[in-house]
């Protein structure tokens, strides 16, 4: 029988697998321990991950006990909110990704075309997704843009979306800039003055004698819609007259929805005597609706845009409007993100660009008037 004592056999004679010696000075690897996220700081001290950046980057006021909480559970997970750890989560993948409301809009549209040339320029491409003013489409297309892991992104926001997607992106520590419109003033923004192109316009109509101005306004819930709403009061009352909530019809930014609401403030036993459309779309649904109306612009109804043309020649009679710097609106909206992207710790910046009056012949001027491009100043 074979001795079992011996090195190397076990009781029943066979041998044993032999185990290699450790060297003293062998370097054992072990797993990296697991990153802490933003998130895991968010559901630790029970607060949104949106909460936690604006208690790291200053942001946003938050109340003194729950930037306690944020704070012990930031030291609790061992979370470390600098570049370093973002770029050990994120690689750089040079794209920029674009989610605006309607793709279809000439406004976008010119808005786009400048910053794809922008960040083309600076070796970066765009992705655009359109989300179609939908919350439901927007959370759909972000996803698409989170996945392809752009480094930053450039949103219109919905009005029905908007901040819940925006807490989304901080959580992924996403840069992002708002345009158009902001949904959520602790993050960058690029608009313009909605209140005094609004202001000039409904102005410009009382200075021509009505009295009666109705308002074709855009979606409900939208920064942009209530900026042209209060600028449309504050020019009504500057020039005395009252504030009549008949005269206001939604039109959704579109052109159907915008007849539909034409046809409304004409079916009013006081009738406007000028429209004023909050967009582009809108003012093709209003003219399409006083064409069924048999009403002639100007000699029937004056009619005033927020939003210029590139065709507005072809309208007879050419159209009186607020012009938009759309190009310098994609310009600055990608300058924003790249700095963004180079120093996350900078603080919310708003940048709010000034409109042009284009004054033509739609609103009742002489027909010979000239176009005029007048400065945004305040006017007495």
């Amino acid at each position: 029988m074979q001795d079992s004592s011996k090195p190397g056999a076990t009781r029943r004679g066979r041998p044993r697998k032999a185990v290699a010696a450790v060297p003293p000075d062998a370097v054992v690897r072990r797993r990296a321990p697991k990153l802490a996220t933003m998130q895991d700081v968010a559901s630790l001290a029970g607060v949104s991950a949106s909460t936690v950046s604006h208690v790291i980057n200053g942001t946003r006021r938050v109340p003194a006990e729950t930037r306690a909480q944020v704070l012990n559970a930031i030291s609790a997970t061992g979370y470390t909110p600098n570049s370093l750890a973002r770029s050990l989560k994120r690689s750089e993948t040079r794209t920029i990704g674009i989610a605006i409301g309607d793709i279809a809009n000439p406004h976008f549209t010119s808005i786009v075309e400048a910053a794809e040339a922008a960040a083309r320029a600076q070796g970066y491409s765009v992705i655009l997704v359109g989300i179609s003013e939908s919350p439901e489409r927007e959370s759909e297309r972000i996803d698409i843009l989170i996945n392809r892991r752009v480094d930053g992104l450039m949103i219109a926001p919905s009005a029905g979306g908007g901040a819940a997607t925006l807490a989304r992106l901080s959580a992924q520590q996403i840069a992002v800039v708002q345009i158009d419109r902001m949904a959520d003033p602790g993050w960058d923004g690029v608009v313009v003055d909605n209140q005094e192109g609004a202001r000039l316009l409904t102005r410009h109509l009382a200075a021509l004698g009505h009295r009666r101005i109705g308002m074709v306004t855009g979606l409900p819930g939208l920064s942009s819609t209530a900026e042209r709403i209060a600028g449309y009061r504050a020019a009504l009352a500057e020039c005395g007259l009252p504030f009549d909530s008949t005269l206001l019809a939604c039109g959704e930014y579109n052109a159907e929805p915008a007849r539909a609401a034409t046809h409304r403030l004409f079916a009013l036993p006081a009738p406007p005597t000028a429209i004023f459309a909050s967009n582009n779309l809108m003012t093709l649904g209003a003219l399409r609706a006083l064409g069924e109306l048999g009403l002639t612009v100007p000699e029937d109804v004056a009619l005033v845009s927020f939003d210029d043309f590139a065709w507005t020649d072809l309208f007879k009679p050419h159209l009186t409007t607020i012009a938009q710097p759309c190009h310098a609106i994609g310009e600055s909206a990608v300058r924003l993100l790249l700095e963004r992207l180079a120093d996350p710790d900078l603080p919310p910046r708003l940048l709010r660009l000034p409109v042009v009056f284009k004054r033509r012949s739609s609103c009742g001027c002489e027909a010979q008037a000239r176009e005029s491009a007048l400065p945004l100043e305040r006017r007495a």
